[in-house]
């Protein structure tokens, strides 16, 4: 855990280093206004569950491997300063896993960050994944997802690729998710 913490911790020191300081710009004379925008799109990836907790024990009951497929879609709002800078995003991610197991583990996740001019982001926020429990009840289980990424534009098309880690005592999962968004100014 403290691992995971210091290696997404290094790399937001990193891309912010990449960008320039406030005190090399300044602050603006004239109020900064903001254009709002939307993004939404498809999500897949893979999802390797660590170490030999409940999560894991759960997933072996049913038949399932530590490494599971995501597939699920994005929506998102940012808050765009219109003469440049930092992006402020907020989404929201329902994902499916296991279906190459013949089951169905739904989750969602609701992060906020920030994405740099360069497209580098980071943002963190809760995760909500339904289980099943040894007596067969569901369970919604909770983690605390942080992400790093990269997001890269192709004419207007938005190909962002994602680093998460999602701790929780009963089992922590690492994420790589890739897809694309395509963007609706707000008022469109």
């Amino acid at each position: 855990m403290k691992r995971a913490i210091l290696f997404l911790f290094t790399i937001a020191i990193a891309a912010m280093t990449g960008a320039p300081t406030l005190a090399a710009t300044g602050f603006p004379d004239e109020p900064v206004t903001f254009e709002k925008r939307g993004l939404s799109g498809p999500r897949f990836g893979m999802t390797y569950v660590t170490g030999h907790g409940a999560l894991y024990a759960d997933l072996e009951r049913e038949g399932m491997g530590r490494v599971l497929s995501q597939f699920g879609w994005h929506f998102e709002h940012q808050v765009i300063p219109q003469g440049g800078g930092p992006q402020f995003v907020v989404e929201f991610v329902p994902m499916i896993a296991g279906v190459e197991y013949g089951k169905f583990i739904p989750s969602g996740t609701l992060a906020m960050g920030v994405r740099l001019p360069s497209g580098v982001e980071f943002g963190l926020g809760p995760n909500l994944m339904l289980t099943k429990s040894e007596l067969e009840q569901t369970e919604i289980n909770t983690a605390l997802v942080m992400a790093v990424g990269k997001s890269f534009d192709y004419g207007g098309v938005s190909v962002p690729i994602n680093l998460t880690y999602a701790t929780n005592p009963d089992g922590n999962r690492v994420s790589l998710i890739i897809g694309y968004a395509v963007a609706k100014v707000a008022g469109d």
